[in-house]
């Protein structure tokens, strides 16, 4: 019997107030696995995490014991991550019993991004109870992992939240980007034009002032997820936090710059971004989402620490950057979701017809992105990919677009390789290569030259459609039909065999085909 899919009126949002609120129902829920052993932040943290996570099967991590900040003058004492890193997590964001199927996921998704629920302003809250200033102020207060071997340094922007506002329109923007420290009061980071967070500084740049920044270290799942979202311009991400959760989202005036942040975060650090080149300063390696190495370590901006405000005893946000087989988090698990609906949005918007799923598995986060259809003319795929290639959420993703027909579930990726096998001619135009577009400068498939994004403002890529759906320039056979069957039984027989499955004793090996 088929489970009804849900919809947007099935789900019942929820406002988990805060991370400790959030930590509390993932702790309820069984999804939490607190680790009370002292644990240290230099790699073993991150290692701990990099083995323990799985392929979205692992729990959230509560660690309470960190080497260097478990004495009681600790300002922090814990770290906190993998939140987001299981479907049955990312079901629990969106109001949805754990068990919804991630394609289901997906749909709501869409729905989603397309709600709008603005902030409200209060005049305080958690977030002010400590405001560090001046000398005060120490990066290193807080337990910053170094997450991996090979990184540069501590990285305490892995998962935070970075705000900025556009300074004509004053809508706030967030975005995930990285930033390491580099001493108690500055932060290398990683900023680029084509962002969201790096549109606002390009006006800046112009008018030769510094750019206000704000980076939320801990709050409600909504945050990261609509942050590391391609969430349109225009759009604060702030109001489809509030769509999430079905609440506004209460937000506080920062002490030293003119944004707003959420009042309940656990840590809000405020600062400077110069538009002079001239500050930039060296910063890198660093374990990034493509599951190498950006072994560069080059001048970047840097965000100077004009204040901190925290709650009383904080638990640090982080999250384990790069996937690999076996072994993702966070991003990817994410990703798959939200890139697949951003993706089905923008096929939708550019009057793409038949579309019946989009998916990209998590082990590369949405770069190459499987597309079914219902075909009913010639070129429908080449429209797919002219459509995803030509959306501003492409700039990091998209690389390679697989599109199949309504039969081939994108889910599983060995039908996927069946109609790469089967339905896949080069020599028939399915293949499509779209040049020197642009793209990730973080892949290393990039020559170095190509991903200089300060030369650029962006990397290179040559994008590629794989159209492995029947071929509709093929002449129909004698049955009407361009390709032969397939080996499937006949509705019939399945259906005789299906009524005798736990007579033969089958039960046990699964439900059969």
């Amino acid at each position: 019997m088929n489970t009804p899919t849900p919809t947007a009126e099935d789900r019942k949002p929820t406002a988990y107030g805060d991370l400790r609120g959030w930590i509390d129902a993932l702790r309820n829920a069984g999804e939490l696995a607190e680790i009370d052993k002292e644990v240290h932040w230099d790699v073993e943290l991150g290692t701990i995490i990099r083995m323990a996570q799985g392929t979205g099967s692992g729990p959230a991590f509560l660690f309470n014991n960190i080497t260097d900040y478990n004495g009681p003058d600790a300002v922090s004492s814990q770290v906190f991550t993998g939140g987001q890193g299981s479907y049955s997590r990312l079901a629990m964001m969106f109001g949805l019993p754990q068990d919804t199927p991630v394609r289901d996921l997906v749909k709501i998704c869409r729905t989603i991004f397309m709600e709008r629920l603005p902030p409200v302003t209060v005049k305080t809250g958690p977030v002010k109870e400590n405001i560090v200033t001046g000398d005060d102020i120490d990066l290193l207060k807080f337990p910053v992992p170094k997450w991996n071997r090979g990184d540069g340094g501590r990285y305490a922007l892995t998962y935070a939240g970075c705000v900025t506002k556009d300074p004509d329109s004053d809508v706030h923007n967030i975005g995930i980007y990285r930033g390491m420290v580099l001493d108690k009061n500055n932060l290398g980071v990683l900023l680029w034009r084509a962002q969201g967070w790096g549109n606002h500084y390009a006006k800046h740049a112009q008018a030769g002032t510094e750019m206000p920044v704000a980076f939320v270290i801990g709050w409600e799942p909504s945050m990261g997820f609509t942050g590391g979202a391609a969430i349109p311009r225009n759009v604060s991400e702030y109001d489809v936090m509030g769509a999430i959760r079905g609440e506004p989202v209460e937000l506080v005036d920062c002490e030293t710059i003119p944004l707003k942040v959420p009042a309940s975060a656990e840590i809000v650090i405020e600062g400077w971004i110069s538009t002079d080149p001239k500050s930039f300063r060296p910063e890198g390696p660093y374990a990034e989402f493509t599951g190498y190495y950006a072994l560069e370590t080059t001048p970047k901006h840097v965000a100077r620490v004009t204040a901190i405000t925290h709650r009383t005893k904080p638990i640090f946000r982080g999250t384990m950057e790069g996937a690999i087989p076996k072994s993702y988090g966070e991003n990817p698990i994410m990703s798959s979701v939200m890139r697949s609906a951003t993706a089905w949005n923008a096929l939708d918007s550019a009057g793409v017809p038949g579309v019946t799923d989009v998916f990209g598995m998590p082990i590369q986060a949405g770069v190459n992105i499987f597309v079914q259809i219902q075909q009913t003319y010639r070129g429908q795929a080449k429209q797919v990919a002219a459509a995803l290639w030509g959306n501003s959420a492409s700039h990091v993703r998209y690389k390679h677009v697989t599109v199949v027909d309504q039969d081939i579930d994108i889910h599983d990726y060995a039908a996927v390789d069946w109609a790469f096998a089967w339905r896949f001619n080069a020599g028939e135009d399915d293949l499509i290569v779209y040049p020197s577009n642009w793209g990730a400068g973080l892949d290393p498939s990039v020559r170095a030259r190509d991903s200089d994004v300060h030369l650029f403002g962006t990397g290179k890529w040559h994008r590629v459609l794989m159209d492995c759906t029947i071929n509709l320039d093929y002449e129909p056979g004698p049955d009407g039909n361009r390709y032969p069957p397939t080996v499937h039984p006949a509705a019939a027989d399945a259906e005789s065999v299906r009524s005798r499955w736990s007579e033969l004793g089958l039960d046990k090996w699964g439900k059969g085909l």
